[in-house]
């Protein structure tokens, strides 16, 4: 069973999803810039009982990128899943960042994603099915949060793109647009909206969607599988 991979795997949303695919008995493979949030979501993941492995990469660093997705290929096999949850997120007006500050949050919120797809979706697609999955959020622009609704706005569109090249053969390509801030025993608890990755991937390709909106419970989807959704 090759398992998952978490891009982004820290406290939060990304230890929430590794867990969500440990407890049907997946490996996963997290990666992360820090070695102690490594550390700490390997023993969290691990203690369910499932094989894990980790790779420290910044989802900016294209060549460590590639060499992690690697690690866990080599680990488990090509991945049944890769989840791509690494975002830079910090408010901002219109004309407050630099260009080089500008860059360096696309290249997190955008760039990586675009990295790792191009890595692990071609095999995918030769192997004929498995599960690209990015974290959105913003589903309306917020002039507080211009490059986070920018980057956003981008995951929305690769996702457009990367469905239409490689959903015909068998790769599931999703986002799940998170609309609130991520804390647990509230609407938006980790715990709940990693039921959404699941569900993404175990879906039946008749029934494919590329987006689902999280508002709180119950959750919500955004638009069903054969709808356009921008």
């Amino acid at each position: 069973m090759p398992g998952a991979v978490i891009i982004g795997a820290g406290p939060g949303m990304g230890r929430s999803v590794a867990r969500r695919f440990a407890r049907e008995g997946l490996p996963v493979t997290l990666v992360a810039r820090s070695e102690d949030t490594l550390e700490a979501a390997v023993d969290s993941v691990s203690s369910l009982g499932v094989p894990t492995a980790s790779a420290a990469a910044d989802a900016t660093d294209a060549p460590a990128l590639r060499a992690a997705l690697d690690t866990a290929i080599k680990e488990f096999g090509l991945p049944d899943v890769v989840v791509y949850n690494a975002a830079a997120v910090r408010p901002d007006s219109i004309g407050e960042l630099s260009v080089d500050a500008h860059l360096d949050m696309w290249a997190v919120n955008v760039v990586g994603a675009i990295t790792a797809a191009a890595h692990v979706l071609p095999k995918m697609a030769e192997r004929g099915g498995g599960s690209f999955l990015i974290t959105g959020g913003m589903p309306e622009p917020k002039p507080q949060y211009v490059s986070l609704s920018l980057g956003k706005a981008g995951v929305r569109t690769l996702v457009n793109m990367l469905d239409e090249q490689y959903g015909a053969a068998g790769v599931h390509v999703a986002s799940i647009t998170i609309d609130g801030p991520v804390v647990p025993d509230t609407d938006f608890d980790p715990d709940v909206i990693a039921e959404h990755y699941w569900r993404l991937h175990t879906q039946p390709q008749h029934q494919w969607e590329r987006e689902v909106l999280h508002r709180g419970r119950p959750a919500v989807t955004e638009a069903g599988p054969d709808s356009d959704k921008e």
